[in-house]
């Protein structure tokens, strides 16, 4: 039998992902949110919502008593956690239990025997599952880390024993590495899972990053369902992945998925769990871990298996047996997800603010798992993913070409997003000939597109129509009637514009002219045709020649256009007036007021006033969306102020310490 209602104990993609989930099978859906989600898409999709709790995850999404007070109130039967959060909280799926409330999850003695890396390890081993050399004691003593790093040989990992995602996660070279790498790791560990337990694994050079999906009912069958490759990470998260991974020969994708079931029932696990391996380049692999959720990626697997594995989450909480054997299984062509983040494509820092436009691409075998639309708003306190795009086709070159052309057709305007770098990861010849490792963002050398600077022609053409359609009440019509109040205005009568982009001006003349318009730049003259023009986009035409625009405005007024896959961001140049002329842009050579690049909380200062510091040395350590962020000095130079203290909640841009470098 199936529930009534079902309470998603989650926020964001996973959370509409669900809610979707329980509709299709008739079942009402309850959402949770936070102060800084009460108007968010989870929300809105929703049958019913409640609040619980302020913006910090602590208060909110992770309290297992409010969630299940809202669960109470709702008379929901279930709660699916998703996945982060509460998904691989042995406590809260106990609470559940204890509540009579079904969690959509494995039981809780799966979840604390495998949330523990190194209890699965040892796990495995007895499993007969090949595991990397390093050292899982509960001895965590300075000391006897240092012994066992040397023991286990450089370079290592140091990896948070609860959690996963790359929180907690540290490569040492070098023994004298080593403790401030366990700092950080044990820090970052602490604020993301409660635990700074940490263990030391030998850290294979080069590896791909392959991992089972496996699924198991209350009946005692267990199936895996094959394999996505995920080696393209940066900072140790998952950027791409794909299913099947080319590394793997039938013989190998069978010996790894047995293993994985080997080891599901060895834990007595229940539901969607993941097996992950590394893979070496002699086709040797070892396990690494277990997560004891839904993943991330899991439309990957939904698109070559056939399944969908909330679903069957759902039915086999329910008490259902899997409507499977592994006989049945069998992967259908090949399918590709592209992580879209607010974050530089180039620094990985988290963007913040408005989406004022969130047009994701359409078409067959595209899919979009978004938490968010237009209007919505980004904040500091939660991960930074936007949204999944997931294509698929007969075959894994057909499936790249799909990706290519979606990611070009993909805009989202009102923040810095992540796009750029995924259009260069989709059109490098090491990605499509299948030669990637976890590695690869290193080793590849993508061009990042700049857009920014210059702005293309194009674009300014674009921006200057669509302000000059916007400034009149018949915006919405292709040919706007110039006898309409407010609007008239003789053709031919040039409107200049002028817009600034980093650290240039631009002025741009528009002219109506019969059948189009006449747009000057430079010396330069544009003919355009306007051949449609509605909320959010703008399609021209240059003879036959027709290109898609899509345009907003941020909070700040500045306008935002979308081209071929590239965002670029123009601001009305402000007049001259007498307090813009003769200010100064600089400061004081040798002087640098280091800023910081992002919101966050300031976790550790390095230094204090009057210390002497090296170039490159680590200053301030600042926490932003679950991730740590080491400001370094620019040059050598004596510290002269130190603005903020540990703990302090700091704005982008806000002044974190004061560095002189002619006092040395």
């Amino acid at each position: 039998m199936y529930f009534n209602t079902i309470l998603i104990a989650n926020r964001g993609e996973i959370a509409v992902r669900i809610i979707r989930a329980c509709h299709e099978l008739g079942i009402a859906a309850v959402a949770v949110y936070s102060e800084a989600d009460a108007g968010a898409l989870h929300v809105r999709q929703a049958d019913a919502a409640f609040p619980i709790g302020p913006a910090a995850a602590a208060h909110s999404y992770l309290s297992a008593e409010r969630i299940l007070a809202a669960a109470r109130q709702s008379g929901a039967e279930a709660i699916h956690p998703g996945y982060g959060f509460l998904s691989e909280r042995a406590h809260f799926a106990r609470a559940c239990a204890a509540a009579e409330v079904v969690f959509i999850g494995p039981p809780p003695q799966a979840i604390e025997l495998m949330g523990s890396k190194i209890a699965a390890k040892r796990l495995a081993e007895q499993a007969g599952v090949p595991t990397a050399p390093g050292y899982m004691g509960d001895d965590q003593a300075i000391e006897r880390l240092r012994d066992e790093a040397r023991r286990v040989g450089f370079p290592l990992l140091i990896k948070a024993s609860a959690g996963g995602g790359g929180k907690g996660m540290r490569v040492v070279r070098s023994l004298a590495e080593l403790e401030p790498a366990l700092d950080g790791a044990r820090r970052e560990a602490r604020a993301a899972f409660g635990d700074d337990a940490v263990f030391l694994e030998r850290l294979i050079e080069r590896p791909r990053h392959v991992e089972i999906q496996v699924l198991a009912d209350a009946h005692g069958h267990c199936v895996h369902l094959f394999e996505r490759e995920c080696s393209i990470q940066r900072r140790h998260q998952k950027i791409i992945e794909e299913s099947p991974s080319v590394a793997l020969s039938p013989g190998l994708r069978a010996e790894m998925g047995d293993a994985a079931v080997r080891l599901a029932q060895a834990a007595g696990y229940v539901g969607a769990g993941t097996m992950e391996f590394m893979l070496a380049e002699d086709g040797s692999y070892y396990f690494l871990e277990m997560n004891t959720r839904l993943q991330v990626e899991h439309p990957v697997t939904e698109a070559v298996a056939g399944v969908d594995l909330v679903q069957l989450q759902i039915a086999i909480a329910a008490g259902a047996s899997l409507p499977f054997t592994q006989p049945d299984l069998a992967q259908r062509g090949h399918a590709i997800e592209a992580r879209v983040y607010a974050e530089d494509p180039v620094t990985f820092l988290p963007s913040i603010g408005q989406v004022a436009l969130f047009a994701p691409p359409a078409g067959p075998g595209i899919r979009n798992d978004a938490g968010v639309e237009t209007g919505d708003e980004v904040t500091v306190h939660y991960d930074p993913m936007l949204a999944k795009l997931i294509v698929a086709a007969p075959s894994r070159n057909a499936a790249i070409e799909r990706l290519r052309r979606a990611l070009a057709e993909y805009a989202v305007l009102g923040l810095t997003t992540n796009l750029p770098l995924l259009r260069a990861i989709a059109s490098h010849p090491d990605f499509a000939a299948g030669a990637t490792t976890t590695s690869f963002l290193a080793d590849a050398g993508l061009q990042i597109e700049e857009e920014h600077q210059p702005v293309p022609a194009d674009v300014l053409v674009a921006a200057a129509i669509g302000d000059v359609l916007a400034s009149s009440p018949a915006a919405d019509d292709v040919q706007p009637n110039p006898w309409r109040a407010g609007a008239w205005r003789p053709l031919g009568d040039t409107t200049t514009l002028r817009y600034t982009a980093g650290e240039r001006e631009y002025a741009v003349g528009a002219a109506r002219q019969p059948g189009g318009w006449l747009v000057t730049l430079g010396g330069t003259a544009y003919e355009r045709r306007v051949v449609s023009a509605r909320p959010g986009e703008l399609i021209l035409a240059a003879g036959a020649a027709q290109a898609r625009f899509t345009l907003a405005r941020d909070a700040d007024g500045a306008r935002l256009v979308g081209w071929r896959g590239a965002s670029y961001r123009l601001a009305r140049a402000a007049a001259l007036s007498v307090d813009t002329l003769g200010t100064g842009a600089g400061r004081a050579h040798g002087h640098a007021s280091l800023a910081a690049p992002m919101p966050g909380t300031v976790v550790k200062l390095l230094v204090e006033v009057g210390q002497a510091v090296a170039a490159q040395q680590p200053l301030v350590v600042l926490e932003a969306m679950k991730m740590e962020h080491v400001v370094v000095a620019p040059y050598d130079g004596l510290v002269q102020q130190v603005c903020y203290a540990a703990g302090a909640l700091v704005a982008k841009g806000a002044v974190l310490v004061e560095l002189d470098e002619a006092a040395v």
